[in-house]
């Protein structure tokens, strides 16, 4: 950037820290004691930043595109974010609520005025009480330092991963995800994959504060405490550092001395916090936490009482990762999988927050796997075993336990897996369930599951550069653990298929999952259209109505709410007779004894379309009737039995019904609608002729 560029970034940057209308002024010196944090609160979630799509567009809030949005800081009413990706950049929020840049733009590791530097996944930022800017750098395995003006220096940190203490130019780090700042200018570092807490001094030498040698759960003093990938760092008003250990789903504190107590969650004891990313201390003593695993931000209170300010099972972020605390009480958020920057606000007690925008846009490009199979040959053809929407049983007897949530493609037991597309790993833990049949690996906006990751058929490591193999106290393997940042190309290998004989493929993160039939796989066709086997009334007690007058079912006006069950099946081209696949899209009409459709029924009602999935665990039941599914993958074919009356769609769940007393009496049809996702429409009987009396 030119010059003349920077000193108006200077002179803005300047004065946004004095002026008094901005969204977040600055808090005159010397103000009284603040007043307690009110408990409890719920968030209105407002768009700040970002539309939802990947990209590295500038400008308006609205206009400006993230990558990964990681990082919130807020200083002076300057509000900054890293945004990581492809962007590897710092940005910063100017007077009239559009986004600039402040540093950074291109991956690699430079240090230099503005857009001459580099960065490589910069995650967490802090601001020193001059205005300087700490950046871990994350693939860079450094902290970085940004000054006001935009100079980039490294403050710690070489560049290569590994753990040494020491002067800053011989100190090493490991994917450092956290910084924070104390009033002398000492820098905190959550060193991410060493698991340690470090410090960096006012005069660059680096210690370790906290932490061992390998991941664990232990309280205690200094190298005897444990930590487990820890993401994340705030400080007190006691000076007492809080730790978001992600893994041990747990809050924990250091105390200057390196003294490390739990405060939030317990080993082995009932889940309180659900994968905690990143955090935010108020000057009481409240923590303000992102949730990797639930897509919330939660409030806990310094008694350990825990409750949601936003994000809900209907309405989750994708990855929410930096929060920031403003002046008035409010909320910055980063989400990183949903490329939004949110402004958390309070609401009055009692005020039900009105819908948001969350998550990645339907328009968010969808990667680029040029009809590549995650199995050589990756331009052939491969069995199709499952798609999005069937319903899954589980190993206890459960035929309607979840959602299948993705793609299968059949494949043989040790068969490797290959990337279908490039990607880069923006998980801090990517990987999940070693040795479980739903072992599995977060590339980009790709799943790949049911894999040995990063080994072969023979638990031998596939490269040990990108896939480390954490081993335990016993020397028995314990993890496998691929750092954010790490970049993978179309056709290397990221695992071998485990007994469960198939890839299950994911697109986009959870409670956004797309279906991944979009991706467009080398000949892969779908000619045979859907076969409707039955169609059913239930009543309130989910017993079928049979009695029928003149070859028409009979329904009482005054039998109460009734439930449409279709049972129907696909297949697609050249997979085996007895594989049977799920629909896409499914409806009904009310029609009269003539055919024409009733008022309101002009056109199918819709209600169940997989195109993204509702994130509930109760939305398989409210998708499928009774009897549907099987508790595992086998030879035995799938009942795929949906109830057209219940709305599961565009990532909504709903429960309905036909209400016959809605109806004067007399003959009337129902007739379906269903068809797959190559637009197949289904064959067989299509309505079911009935009587109301």
């Amino acid at each position: 950037m030119e010059r003349k560029h920077w000193i108006t970034a200077v002179v803005v940057l300047t004065g946004a820290a004095l002026a008094a209308s901005f969204l977040w002024p600055p808090r005159p010196k010397g103000p009284p004691a603040p007043p307690p944090t009110p408990l409890g609160w719920q968030a209105q979630v407002l768009p700040l930043g970002g539309d939802g799509v990947n990209g590295d567009a500038l400008g308006a809030a609205a206009a400006t595109r993230f990558s990964d949005p990681w990082g919130v800081a807020i200083g002076g009413g300057v509000v900054f974010v890293a945004d990581a990706g492809d962007n590897n950049r710092i940005l910063y929020r100017g007077l009239d609520g559009g986004f600039q840049l402040l540093a950074g733009g291109r991956e690699g590791f430079a240090d230099g005025m503005g857009a001459h530097a580099a960065f490589n996944t910069p995650s967490g930022i802090a601001l020193d009480r001059h205005g300087n800017l700490y950046v871990a750098d994350t693939g860079n395995h450094a902290i970085r330092k940004v000054t006001p003006q935009g100079q980039v220096t490294t403050l710690a940190g070489n560049g290569s991963p590994g753990f040494a203490d020491g002067p800053a130019a011989q100190a090493r780090f490991d994917g450092p995800m956290g910084v924070a700042v104390d009033a002398d200018g000492r820098v905190y570092v959550a060193d991410t994959w060493n698991d340690r807490i470090r410090v960096i001094e006012p005069d660059g030498r680096v210690r370790t504060l906290a932490g061992g040698e390998r991941p664990g759960w232990q309280d205690g003093a200094g190298v005897q405490a444990r930590f487990d990938t820890p993401t994340d760092l705030a400080f007190d008003a006691h000076g007492n550092l809080w730790v978001a250990d992600l893994q041990n789903n747990a809050l924990r504190t250091v105390t200057p001395a390196g003294m490390v107590s739990t405060v939030a969650g317990q080993p082995g004891g009932q889940r309180l916090l659900w994968g905690p990313m990143n955090l935010a201390i108020t000057h009481d003593g409240v923590a303000y936490v992102s949730e990797r695993l639930s897509g919330r931000v939660v409030q806990v209170s310094p008694s350990g009482h825990i409750v949601v300010v936003a994000g809900s099972d209907a309405e989750r972020f994708a990855r929410p990762a930096g929060i920031a605390l403003a002046a008035d009480g409010s909320l910055l958020l980063a989400d990183a999988d949903g490329h939004r920057l949110h402004h958390l606000q309070p609401l009055a007690s009692g005020v039900v927050p009105q819908p948001a925008q969350l998550g990645p846009s339907v328009d968010d490009p969808l990667p680029r796997n040029e009809g590549r199979w995650p199995l050589a040959p990756q331009h052939g053809w491969h069995e199709v075993t499952g798609t999005l929407g069937e319903v899954r049983g589980n190993f206890s007897g459960e035929s309607r336990h979840h959602l299948h949530s993705g793609f299968d493609v059949r494949g043989d037991v040790g068969q490797t897996v290959l990337a279908v597309a490039a990607g880069k790993v923006s998980s801090p833990a990517s990987t999940w369930t070693l040795g479980g049949q739903a072992e599995g690996f977060s590339l980009g906006k790709l799943d790949y599951i049911h894999m040995k990751v990063g080994r072969d058929a023979g638990n031998r490591p596939l490269d040990a550069a990108r896939f480390m193999l954490v081993n335990g106290e016993d020397g028995r393997l314990e993890r496998v653990r691929v750092r954010r940042g790490t970049r993978f190309q179309p056709g290397d290998a990221l695992g071998s298929i485990n007994n469960q004989a198939h890839v299950h493929l994911v697109v986009g993160p959870s409670g956004y999952e797309r279906n991944a039939v979009r991706l467009g796989f080398s000949n892969y066709a779908d000619h045979v259209p859907p076969r409707i086997d039955d169609i059913a009334l239930l009543d309130s007690n989910d017993q079928r109505l049979s009695d029928k007058a003149d070859g028409r079912l009979r329904i009482a006006r005054d039998g109460g709410l009734l439930q449409l069950v279709v049972e129907a099946w696909d297949q697609v081209d050249n997979n085996l007779p007895r594989r049977r696949l799920g629909l896409y899209a499914l409806g009904y009409q009310l029609l009269d004894a003539r055919g024409t459709p009733l008022q309101g029924y002009e056109q199918p009602r819709m209600n169940i379309i997989f195109n993204r999935m509702p994130p509930q665990r109760e939305a398989v039941k409210v998708a499928y009737a009774a009897d549907s599914g099987i508790t595992v993958h086998g030879s035995r074919s799938t009942r795929f039995r949906y109830v057209l009356t219940n709305t599961v769609r565009d990532g909504l769940l709903a429960t309905g019904g036909l209400q016959p007393a809605e109806l004067p009496p007399g003959d009337y049809r129902i007739r379906i609608t269903a068809r797959d996702y190559s637009g197949n429409d289904a064959v067989g009987e299509r309505e079911l002729r009935v009587v109301v009396q």
